[in-house]
């Protein structure tokens, strides 16, 4: 399930005694950690609420918790977090992990205790005993990074709890200036609160005053000003990164990486690949994808080759000459425009 199905389902029934959250996106896993929390009356946190953390603390010492009545209350919660015994990954050899005891946890519960791991991790070890054990038992919550559309949809659902509204623009523009990033969209959205408190109304116009660009996001448009060989704009752009104190070896290493995308998505989707196959293949968000192939539509192989060589020509001459940055890239622009 979703966190917000998961939100629905523990607030309007009994919890269940297992919970696994797997996934990477580390806002998510903390909103998952808060709703439990926030099951145990305040008072009781001090008793009644464990946290350990599997890189630091044997196992058995949470399930020593895990297995203990509840004091002054009705529930006990036991987060264990960073649980990599269930992934192919190593962790610290000076920790000894009862897994044992685990699988014979999973197979009696205690009915008064909430266990929750949290797992920021990309997927499980299937073929590990405990895993198959696990997922007869957990209630498997999904916490991997959101696509555009979901992350939209969970930006517009927590506003929608604090009885907030935004405008389709104004959404728009935050997926933009954040590359769909949900962690970012989120870290954005108290400042947002914050500036429209009085009509809990968010406009494009606030987004566009609290929420910077990303350097990624301007070097975007410097790329498509760079294709369209429009060297008035792509310049002023270039400079307009300098005059931001963008070092110059970072913007053309921004550049370059775009391009290597950009080369990435042009070959590989002209073998058949989806978006959603390229972003998982390519390792970046599917929002980077979706603004790629619709550039990589626009232009030949040959033009983004050209561009790419070009900056790896501007790279070289940062690092072994003192040639002015901005006279290199009007030179680059200047000979890409005749290629």
């Amino acid at each position: 399930m979703d966190v917000t199905t998961l939100k629905q389902q523990i607030t309007s029934k009994t919890p269940a005694m297992v919970y696994f959250a797997l996934g990477t996106q580390q806002v998510l896993l903390q909103q998952v950690r808060e709703m439990f929390i926030n099951l145990i009356p305040e008072e009781e946190h001090v008793m009644n609420v464990g946290s350990y953390d599997m890189e630091t603390t044997p196992l058995a010492v949470a399930l020593d918790d895990a297995m203990a009545t509840p004091f002054f209350g009705e529930r006990r919660l036991v987060l264990i977090n960073k649980p990599y015994f269930f992934t192919g990954e190593k962790g610290p050899a000076k920790i000894d992990h009862d897994l044992e005891s685990l699988s014979n946890y999973l197979q009696h519960p205690e009915p008064s205790t909430i266990l929750v791991f949290l797992a920021p991790y990309e997927k499980l070890d299937g073929r590990k005993k405990i895993v198959k054990e696990l997922k007869k038992v957990a209630v498997m919550i999904d916490t991997a990074p959101l696509d555009e559309v979901h992350a939209r949809q969970q930006v517009q659902n927590s506003l929608a709890d604090d009885e907030y509204t935004i405008d389709d623009e104004a959404i728009d523009e935050l997926v933009q200036r954040t590359n769909a990033d949900y962690e970012l969209m989120n870290a954005n959205l108290n400042k947002l609160k914050l500036l429209t408190y009085q009509d809990h109304h968010i406009t494009k116009q606030a987004v566009q005053n609290l929420v910077p660009q990303s350097l990624d996001e301007n070097v975007f448009d410097l790329v498509n000003a760079v294709l369209r060989h429009d060297q008035t704009q792509s310049i002023d752009l270039y400079d307009q990164l300098i005059a931001g104190q963008q070092p110059p070896l970072r913007i053309n290493a921004v550049l370059i990486s775009q391009f290597r995308l950009l080369l990435q998505i042009k070959v590989l989707s002209s073998h058949g690949l989806s978006q959603g196959s390229l972003a998982q293949k390519l390792r970046v968000h599917p929002y980077r994808v979706k603004l790629g192939l619709r550039t990589v539509r626009q232009f030949s192989l040959l033009a983004l080759q050209n561009a790419y060589l070009g900056l790896i020509n501007i790279e070289k001459a940062l690092k072994t000459t003192q040639r002015d940055p901005r006279l290199l890239f009007q030179l680059f622009m200047l000979q890409y425009s005749q290629q």
